[in-house]
């Protein structure tokens, strides 16, 4: 097995794992919930429903920071003493 796909692995394992927690919860939890912010108040959703909208928000804001954060200009810090330097 090569090297780079054991983290891809990893990932689709957590996914996997994700997606179906998501299922059986809202398989057991079919009541439906609304979720207050403020002064807003949303439509009435299975909490499964939601926590799936959560999940997809999630990794779809990940997956656009992360590109944003590299145009920044700010470098990945490889060493852990530059890292306690730039702490201390």
């Amino acid at each position: 097995m090569n090297m780079k796909t054991i983290p891809l692995l990893a990932i689709s394992f957590l996914l996997a794992i994700l997606a179906s927690a998501i299922s059986i919860l809202s398989v057991q939890n079919a009541t439906p919930v609304s979720l207050n912010f403020f002064f807003f108040k949303s439509i009435q959703m299975p909490i499964g429903v939601v926590l799936a909208m959560s999940l997809s928000a999630g990794v779809i804001g990940g997956a656009i920071l992360q590109p944003l954060w590299m145009l920044s200009g700010s470098k990945p810090i490889a060493d852990r003493k530059e890292l306690e330097e730039d702490i201390y």
